[in-house]
């Protein structure tokens, strides 16, 4: 499989939001999916973009993409928020997520942001031990999870 990461266009939100429906699918809530197309691309790509995303084409089609926004803490300053981190079911496994994520924790260093922070389903157990292999400290119930600055 040809793996090829970059940063997301315009052009990619129409398979992003499959993606994200998938991942409302498997978080048993496809109907929380409520943002249209264009919406999500006037947050990303318009006069006052609000995220940014990385993507992963494998084989010339995007199989995954991390989506973050800057989360400001009035106890830690500029933060990284990881929206989501999806890698469609059919090649899971196959380091995509891995590269994601390495991705993310470089930008986030070269942003200068003070961490990064996400959520993650308690029951989510594939994505719970995809994090713990980045040593993240995990909350209970919704799991917030983060990497401090000294982990980026």
């Amino acid at each position: 499989m040809n793996l090829n990461l970059r940063v997301a266009k315009r052009e990619d939100c129409p398979r992003l939001m499959e993606l994200i429906k998938e991942l409302a699918l498997y978080e048993k809530a496809p109907e929380q999916v409520t943002v249209t197309l264009n919406e999500f691309e006037e947050a990303g790509f318009g006069a006052k973009p609000v995220w940014k995303a990385f993507v992963v084409e494998a084989d010339g089609i995007i199989a995954g993409f991390a989506l973050y926004y800057i989360r400001y803490s009035t106890w830690k300053g500029s933060r990284m928020y990881l929206e989501d981190l999806i890698v469609t079911e059919a090649v899971r496994g196959q380091g995509i997520g891995k590269l994601l994520f390495d991705q993310l924790i470089v930008e986030a260093k070269e942003l200068g942001f003070s961490g990064m922070t996400w959520q993650v389903l308690d029951w989510n157990e594939p994505a719970i031990n995809f994090y713990k292999k980045y040593e993240a400290n995990m909350e209970a119930g919704w799991l917030n999870a983060s990497l401090s600055k000294e982990q980026l």
